[in-house]
């Protein structure tokens, strides 16, 4: 006789299972989507994710073609001018710091890697104007390493839902997630957070009315409570 044996259940945290309600609600609502910066090689990603720092990612798809005409690798940008780089980035915003930034990391990424990018977290951070977020962005778009990139929304987000405190920095919601929730889901679900912080939960006047969340959101309750 042939033993069948029954399949073991999978035992999932609260946090886990709170996690992945949201997740699955808003990927109901917005689907899949894919990277919000329109770039053709791991190189044009690199230096929009740094060129959107403070700036809508719109702004930077709009201004990336006249930049890539001039300067398409590391190897051409390495040896931009300053005044003319800044000069087609300057709509942007920090423009003299994401120049200079830009053209020092394209040197790096020629002499250190032959004009690739790095595959790893400390290879990505150690290059100039790339933190943990872009790194993440970076690894997960180009590499498919899974990664949690915590921009302004996602930060926003995890608060008002109550998943973070009003201190906790980028990188301990960064930890939070990828503590409760399998890689698989991570850059998938920042994606998703940003996509409703930017059409719903926004920042000054956030739509809880029509939130599909709203019911599992601390900042509702508070509100609620407010009014």
């Amino acid at each position: 006789m042939q033993l069948i044996l029954a399949p073991i259940p999978i035992m999932r945290t609260k946090k886990e299972k709170e996690l992945l309600k949201i997740y699955k609600i808003l990927e109901e609502k917005y689907g899949k989507i894919e990277c919000f910066l329109r770039h053709s090689n791991p190189f044009q990603l690199l230096v929009m994710a740094v060129l959107s720092a403070q700036c809508a990612d719109s702004k930077v798809n709009a201004v990336a073609p006249a930049i890539f005409a001039k300067y398409p690798d590391a190897k051409t940008m390495a040896f931009a001018k300053f005044a003319d780089l800044s000069g087609i980035i300057k709509p942007l915003g920090l423009f003299r710091t994401k120049t200079k930034n830009i053209i020092a990391c394209s040197k790096i990424l020629v002499e250190k890697y032959n004009g690739k990018i790095p595959r790893s977290m400390e290879g990505l951070t150690n290059l100039p104007g790339i933190g943990r977020k872009t790194a993440n962005v970076i690894l997960g778009h180009v590499f498919n390493k899974p990664g949690f990139p915590v921009d302004t929304h996602v930060q926003r987000i995890m608060k008002r839902l109550g998943l973070a405190g009003e201190k906790d920095s980028p990188e301990k919601i960064e930890s939070f997630v990828n503590a409760n929730l399998k890689p698989k889901y991570w850059s998938a679900f920042s994606l998703l957070l940003i996509s409703h912080g930017r059409a719903v939960c926004k920042a000054r006047h956030p739509e809880c009315e029509v939130c599909e969340i709203r019911k599992i959101c601390a900042y509702t309750h508070i509100s609620l409570e407010i009014d």
